[in-house]
C-alpha cells in the first residue's frame, strides 16, 4: 500500500497525496473537501463534507489506493503560533507529522479580537469553485509580554499555554483605545490590505513603572505595559515607553497620552476621568498627600488608590480645576489647621 500523506492546498483545504514509493503507481494527489474547526479546548480539526469511499481512482478509473473510508474528521493536535504574515500556523506533535508534515498554516487573516479570543478569517472554495470564509476562535487571555507586545495565551486541554504575539506595534487612537494595524496580502492576489484590530478597555495606573489596559467585560486579559516615571499635569496623564519588535534592533519609542480631567471626590480620593467611545468615563483612582502650594494651587503626592504604592509622581494643580469636591477638601484642610491632609478613601473630609 502507498503511503499517503496530507496537504493544504492556498484554499485551506486538505489534498490526500500518494507518494508512489510502495506500489509503483504514478503519484496522484485527490481534494479532500471540508473545513477547519477549533473545540473548547483550542484543538484543531477538519470536518470532511464528503468522505471517500473505499477507493481512490485516477483519470482511467484505475484503482489508486484501497482501504477504509475515510473518516468524517480529521483530529490535529500541536502548539499555535502567528507568522510574521499573521497567519495562524499549528507545529504538529510527533504523532501527525508522519501523515500531516511539520506544520499546518492557514493562510487567512484576523478578522477581529474579544476579551478573551482571537477571531480568525479563512477563505475556502467548494468544487464547484464557490469561494466562501468561515471563521475560526481561539480562545484565552490577553497580556503584554516582555518587549510590551500584545500576545494572546491559548489555553491547551492538559493546562499548558500556546502563545500568539501580535509582533508589530500599537497605538493608541483617539478615543484612548488601544489598536493593532498590520497589512497582509488577501488570499491568490498580492495586493495588501490594512487591517485594524481594536482592543476595548480602559486605563490603570497600580505601579510607579507601569500602566495597564484592562479589557472590557474581563477579569483576566489586561496589558501591563512597562514604562518610564509618568508625567501628571493639570489636563493630561504622559507615559513613555518602547516596544521590542526585534531582539538585535532599538525598541520602537511609544507615547501614551491620556487626556482627562482632576477632581476630589469625598470618600474616594483624587480621581482622573478619561472620556472613552460614546462618550462613556472611566475614573483612575489615587490617593496621597496634598498640601497647599500658593493660595490657588494643591501640590498632590500622588500614590494608587487601590493597592496605596507610591507612584514617585507629584502633581500640582489649581484649586479651580478640583470642583465640586476641591473646595470642601480645602476648607478642612484650613479648619483643621493643617499644612498637608490626606487625599484618599481612607481620609473623611
Amino acid at each position: 500500500m502507498q503511503k499517503i500523506r496530507y496537504e493544504l492546498d492556498p484554499y485551506n483545504r486538505f489534498i490526500i497525496s500518494g507518494t508512489g514509493e510502495k506500489s509503483g503507481l504514478n503519484r496522484f494527489r485527490k481534494v479532500v473537501d471540508g473545513r477547519f474547526k477549533t473545540d473548547a479546548n483550542n484543538e484543531l480539526s477538519y470536518h470532511i463534507k464528503s468522505p471517500y469511499h473505499s477507493s481512490l481512482l485516477g483519470p482511467d478509473e484505475t484503482p489508486l489506493l484501497k482501504g477504509p473510508n475515510l473518516p468524517n474528521q480529521l483530529r490535529l493536535k500541536g502548539k499555535w503560533s502567528l507568522t510574521d504574515d499573521h497567519e495562524l500556523r499549528l507545529t504538529l506533535d510527533k504523532e501527525s507529522r508522519q501523515t500531516f508534515g511539520d506544520q499546518i498554516t492557514l493562510q487567512g487573516e484576523i478578522l477581529d479580537v474579544k476579551k478573551g479570543s482571537l477571531l480568525f478569517a479563512v477563505t475556502t472554495m467548494t468544487k464547484e469553485n464557490v469561494r466562501s470564509t468561515y471563521v475560526l476562535e481561539l480562545e484565552g487571555t490577553w497580556q503584554a509580554d516582555k518587549y510590551n507586545r500584545l500576545f494572546l495565551s491559548v489555553r491547551k486541554e492538559d493546562g499548558s499555554c500556546d502563545i500568539l504575539t501580535l509582533k508589530s506595534a500599537w497605538q493608541i487612537n483617539k478615543a484612548h483605545q488601544l489598536v493593532y494595524e498590520y497589512e497582509k496580502a488577501r488570499l491568490i492576489r498580492k495586493k495588501r490590505h490594512a487591517h485594524t484590530l481594536t482592543f476595548k478597555g480602559y486605563w490603570d495606573i497600580k505601579d510607579a513603572l507601569r500602566i495597564s489596559y484592562l479589557l472590557s467585560g474581563s477579569t483576566d486579559s489586561a496589558f501591563d505595559f512597562k514604562t518610564g516615571i509618568g508625567i501628571f499635569k493639570e489636563d493630561y496623564i504622559k507615559y513613555e515607553l518602547g516596544i521590542g519588535l526585534d531582539k538585535n534592533a532599538e525598541p520602537i519609542k511609544k507615547i501614551i497620552t491620556l487626556y482627562g480631567k482632576w477632581s476630589l471626590k469625598k470618600d474616594v480620593g483624587l480621581t482622573f476621568e478619561i472620556k472613552y467611545e460614546d462618550g462613556k468615563v472611566k475614573q483612575i483612582v489615587f490617593e496621597g498627600e496634598a498640601e497647599l502650594f500658593n493660595k490657588d494651587t494643591v501640590s498632590f503626592k500622588i500614590k494608587n488608590g487601590a493597592e496605596n504604592k507610591d507612584l514617585s509622581v507629584e502633581l500640582k494643580i489649581s484649586r479651580k480645576l478640583l470642583k465640586p469636591g476641591g473646595e470642601a477638601f480645602l476648607r478642612a484642610m484650613t479648619s483643621r489647621r493643617e499644612s498637608a491632609i490626606y487625599a484618599g478613601a481612607a481620609w473623611r473630609w
